[in-house]
């Protein structure tokens, strides 16, 4: 452990996957293979959103945003993870463990919001279409988007504040593979127990608020889809949010499974499983969804792929 005389640490040992031994060198590739798919997922949907004219719509704005931020997303976590599968002392300095904490608290809680959005977006598109593009204008949208960052980030700052104003005296061994909330909480070598419980309040109204405004929306969505007299109508209505609630599904399940329980309640082991689905294969999972459940997706990337890979000769 280094110090500064006796109590000062200046980096972090990050153990997560220390224990595994050679398979390590097998989870490097795995996880190399899905960083670089999500990665090459994420820029293929950004891409066809931003030449597909027909995609110019609020629905598909917030799903280029939050490909963007699913990407800045993995670029905080999964190198550094993969950079530490392969090194024989998985350590991070203590700046770069507040820096990574920052952006992931960060990223993570724009995600929630952005989300959330998303599901109001639906909510207006189904249950008032006459005044869709009234209320869902190009300068609401971005006031939506802006709102949703800057109240992640902030968030993230009191987090941080939180976490790292405790004394680390005991040990510099984080059990995670990352810098997580509560595995380097847990090092304070003083009473934590008020911070953790307003990191449980934030995380509440960052998970458990917006989950419930989606609820309440899809009430109100499937009231007025059931309402619709033709089938075909209502399979379309409901197609447009199958992805949407998909995501919600798994993004919020994930997270909630985590960060809405007690520290008392935290298992080390499952901990890291549900870690690795949330910062390796959520942020792939969110765009494949879109873009295998959406057929206006899948026209644009066929126009968009047709116009650049074969073009007409003379």
């Amino acid at each position: 452990m280094k110090r500064q005389n006796r109590s000062v640490i200046t980096e972090f040992i990050l153990v997560g996957f220390s224990n595994l031994g050679n398979l390590q060198i097998l989870l490097f590739i795995i996880f190399f293979v899905v960083y670089l798919t999500t990665l090459m997922v994420n820029a293929t949907i950004m891409t066809v959103i931003r030449l597909d004219r027909s995609l110019h719509i609020p629905m598909y704005f917030f799903l280029f945003i939050l490909s963007c931020s699913e990407t800045c997303y993995t670029l905080v976590i999964v190198p550094k993870m993969l950079s530490n599968l392969l090194a024989t002392n998985p350590s991070i300095s203590f700046s770069g463990c507040a820096a990574q904490l920052y952006f992931f608290v960060g990223l993570a809680c724009t995600n929630c919001f952005l989300i959330a959005v998303m599901g109001y977006d639906r909510y207006v598109a189904i249950c008032n279409p006459l005044n869709y593009t009234l209320i869902v204008s190009r300068a609401a949208c971005m006031q939506l988007v802006l709102a949703s960052s800057f109240c992640g980030f902030l968030i993230s700052v009191v987090v941080n504040v939180l976490v790292f104003t405790v004394p680390f005296c005991a040990s510099n061994r984080v059990n995670h593979f990352f810098c997580d909330i509560s595995p380097v909480i847990k090092l304070g070598c003083t009473d934590t127990n008020l911070k953790e419980m307003v990191i449980f309040f934030l995380s509440i109204l960052v998970l458990l608020v917006p989950f419930v405004l989606i609820f309440i929306s899809y009430v109100f969505i499937v009231s007025t889809i059931l309402k619709i007299s033709s089938a075909e109508g209502q399979r379309k209505a409901f197609a447009t949010c199958a992805s949407h609630l998909t995501v919600v599904i798994v993004h919020y399940g994930c997270a909630s499974s985590i960060y809405l329980r007690p520290t008392s309640l935290h298992s080390s082991d499952k901990d890291l499983l549900l870690a690795v689905t949330y910062t390796v294969i959520t942020p792939l999972l969110n765009p494949l969804v879109y873009t295998l459940r959406n057929k206006e997706v899948k026209m644009a990337l066929r126009k968009v792929l047709s116009r650049y890979s074969f073009p007409k000769t003379v």
